[in-house]
């Protein structure tokens, strides 16, 4: 027997008889004994640049170009279209997992790279995405479809990011190049740390593709400037912004996993601001200061944590300018344009006053941003008082210690266009880049925050991505309360703002997990995770919630449970109460308010208010999704849910 290589409770070995193929499995107490046989490229065998498989669709046209790489004296490079795929002079001809033990992720992540760079030398922008997928050829000329390694054991991390499953899913990036612009990937594929017997004697060959796409879409700027619709019209008396106006215009955009609505147009580039359709969260706007530099609401929205908004958005570097400007200036009386003496730099900023009343067709109630629930602006009204929305569309002022709810606003690049879509709230425009399909076997992990999925029974089948808080877990709540025989489900939370001895955790925990999901699904939930049950109060910061005093490194007091509830200031802790249906009664909160009253959301607010701990509100459960769990049908949006399965 040739050497052993222990690692933890595995000997994994290799042993060639006269045959040159023997395998033995020996069980022995509390370790296993594997021989893997050394059989060349027919033992476990990637072969990433022995072919390869590149598509280029252009203008108008399309073709495919199949062909293999051939080693030069000086580098390999693949020119298709114009994209150059170049794998350098040092590239090897395979990644091979022949003769390999199976690795755990850290050992995994030090393994040998493959390192390959694409170029865009065309002179338009294009999106491409890179896969890894079965070689069929190879498979054919080996003959071994019938002894195929299940990918659920082959992981790969890909520029250094967390380790993933290949599974059935094949998609390992997707990015845009700029005319001239390029970028180097570094891979690494092993196999997963429980192969062992089931790795044995299979085969797998795989190559990459990339199909590149140059973005014949028609810029977002321009198919809006084209029209909005009967029920919409373009103002364009403000030299600096091109308004969208009325009632309901053809301006609706899905973008990671939101809907939102175009707000204006820069004429000077032609960029495009965005705000969401709903209140997305809600936070004390301040502790008193009504500035938006200075405010809770300032770092919510740029909080690249899993805390805040930025964070959950996806890829915004390639969607969204970074280095907006936003007009946070004093509300003037009239509904003159305010002057820029106030000016703030963010990648998410809000809309202010000004922009409100631009999207008037005649008055509030004909304006699409009328949401019948209250949500704060940036502009202050004095160095006290902060402007907001009310619900009859009245724009107010109130001390910004309070919670209403925050529409986050971005301004799309100028490059940014359109894949799909019509611009109605039936077929939203889909950005290029954000518009994957064949997600079947997908990773729900690898999702974006505000994502739908299919989840529940009866009359409680709706559930969005709220976030990816732990590791390899999604966070999922119901998209609105629960609901029994057509009404909300409504239900007193305890005696005290104890959550873990509260009569809503004996439910949630209880009846909800019997009657309100399957059998399946029940399988799918991560067993007693962690919730944080900070105290967020009037004028509290949003970081109380999970963080104690304030500070990102001591976490708050917290309980264990199943199934929980959203927080104060976590994403989705403002939807499900704009439908008018909610009304004053709301849904809790998993925090305290104070030492004797609960934070609920409610319609009157938009936002998280106090309410008695025995008084009645509804139940919008939350809950994590284990890290198997794999998309198996849809596409994300409300229209067609996320269909899931335990992988």
């Amino acid at each position: 027997m040739a050497e052993f290589k222990k690692r933890k409770k595995y000997h994994v070995a290799e042993e060639n008889d006269s045959k040159g193929a023997s395998k033995y499995i020996k069980k022995n107490y509390d370790y296993r004994e594997v021989a893997l046989t050394k059989m060349g490229k027919r033992q476990l065998m990637l072969t990433l640049v022995s072919i390869f498989a590149v598509t280029f669709l252009a203008i108008g046209s399309s073709f495919a170009i199949f062909t293999t790489s051939v080693k030069s004296s000086d580098y390999n490079v693949i020119k298709v279209g114009t994209l150059n795929i170049d794998f350098g002079s040092d590239a090897n001809d395979t990644i091979s997992l022949a003769d390999q033990y199976p690795l755990t992720d850290e050992e995994g992540l030090l393994s040998e790279p493959y390192i390959f760079t694409i170029t865009n030398t065309g002179t338009l922008t294009a999106d491409y995405t890179i896969s890894l997928i079965d070689d069929d050829d190879m498979i054919t000329q080996d003959g071994c479809s019938g002894n195929l390694l299940n990918k659920n054991y082959i992981k790969y991390s890909i520029d250094g990011g967390d380790p993933r499953i290949l599974g059935s899913g094949d998609q390992i990036a997707t990015d845009t190049l700029e005319s001239g612009g390029e970028k180097t990937y570094t891979l690494r594929v092993w196999l997963e740390d429980n192969a062992l017997n089931d790795a044995i004697g299979k085969h797998f060959h795989g190559k990459i593709v990339v199909n590149a796409t140059n973005q014949t879409g028609e810029l977002v700027a321009g198919s809006l400037q084209s029209g909005v619709g009967e029920e919409g019209e373009i103002n364009s008396d403000d030299s600096s912004q091109t308004f969208i106006a009325g009632v309901n215009p053809d301006n609706y955009v899905w973008y990671s996993g939101k809907l939102w609505r175009v707000v204006s147009i820069d004429p000077k580039d032609n960029s495009v601001k965005l705000v969401t359709q709903w209140n997305v969260a809600s936070i004390p706007y301040s502790n008193g200061d009504p500035a938006f530099q200075t405010s809770y609401a300032y770092n919510w929205l740029n909080d690249t944590s899993v805390d805040g908004f930025l964070g959950n958005l996806r890829e915004p570097e390639k969607f969204i300018k970074m280095d907006a400007v936003w007009n946070a200036t004093t509300a003037t009386s009239d509904d003159s344009k305010p002057q820029e003496t106030t000016m703030v730099t963010a990648a998410v900023g809000l809309l202010n006053s000004y922009e409100f009343k631009k999207s008037f067709s005649l008055d509030a109630l004909s304006s699409y941003l009328w949401i019948q629930a209250p949500w704060w602006t940036l502009s202050p009204e004095d160095d006290k008082l902060l402007t907001y929305i009310y619900s009859n569309g009245s724009i107010g002022s109130y001390e910004p210690q309070k919670a209403f709810g925050l529409r986050p606003s971005i301004v799309l690049k100028p490059s940014v266009r359109i894949a799909g879509g019509d611009g109605t709230i039936e077929n939203p425009y889909r950005l290029s880049g954000d518009n994957d399909t064949n997600l079947s076997g997908t990773m729900l992990s690898e999702r974006y925050s505000g994502e739908y999925v299919r989840f529940g029974t009866g009359e409680n089948t709706l559930y969005r991505i709220v976030s990816h808080e732990t590791k390899g877990l999604t966070k999922i709540t119901s998209a609105m309360p629960l609901k029994s025989g057509g009404d909300y489900l409504s239900s007193a939370y305890g005696r005290s703002n104890d959550f873990s001895s509260s009569v809503i955790k004996t439910f949630l925990n209880g009846t909800y997990l019997t009657n309100y999901i399957t059998s399946d699904q029940r399988n799918m939930i991560e067993e007693n995770t962690t919730w944080y049950t900070g105290t967020v109060g009037y004028g509290s910061s949003y970081v109380l919630a999970k963080y104690a005093n304030g500070s990102t490194t001591t976490l708050a007091s917290s309980t264990t449970a199943t199934i929980g509830l959203l927080r104060v200031g976590e994403l989705l802790a403002s939807e499900g109460v704009v439908d008018g249906s909610v009304g004053s009664t709301g849904y809790w909160l998993m925090n305290p308010y104070d030492s004797s009253s609960m934070n609920a959301m409610t319609l009157d607010y938009g936002g998280a208010n106090l309410s008695s701990s025995s008084a009645s509100g509804y139940v919008k459960p939350a809950l994590n999704l284990k890290q198997n769990v794999i998309i198996t049908g849809g596409t994300g949006t409300q229209q067609d849910p996320f269909e899931i399965a335990l992988s």
